[in-house]
């Protein structure tokens, strides 16, 4: 496929260009920093920014991108599922 976009750079409001499941852990950051989140099933959010602070977003909706930078999501604390990061 010919993508006339591959040799632009990518700005943080830019598309997401890759895509991973998140499986929340408390000890072990993701494989890269998000520049947003999808909720697959709506719930809570414990995770920690790439500034290294962390939240708690409650009441998260399903079908929803939130544009956030994280580093990681917590198990604990994590209700929301199908979580996906967007690169």
């Amino acid at each position: 496929m010919n993508d006339e976009f591959k040799n632009h750079a990518t700005g943080l409001s830019a598309p997401a260009r890759d895509a991973e499941p998140i499986i929340p852990d408390d000890a072990i950051d993701l494989s890269v920093a998000t520049r947003a989140l999808y909720i697959g099933e709506a719930g809570s959010v414990q995770l920690r920014m790439v500034s290294g602070q962390d939240v708690t977003l409650a009441n998260v909706q399903a079908g929803v991108i939130y544009p956030l930078r994280i580093a990681r999501v917590m198990a604990t604390g994590t209700t929301a599922s199908g979580l996906v990061a967007l690169r």
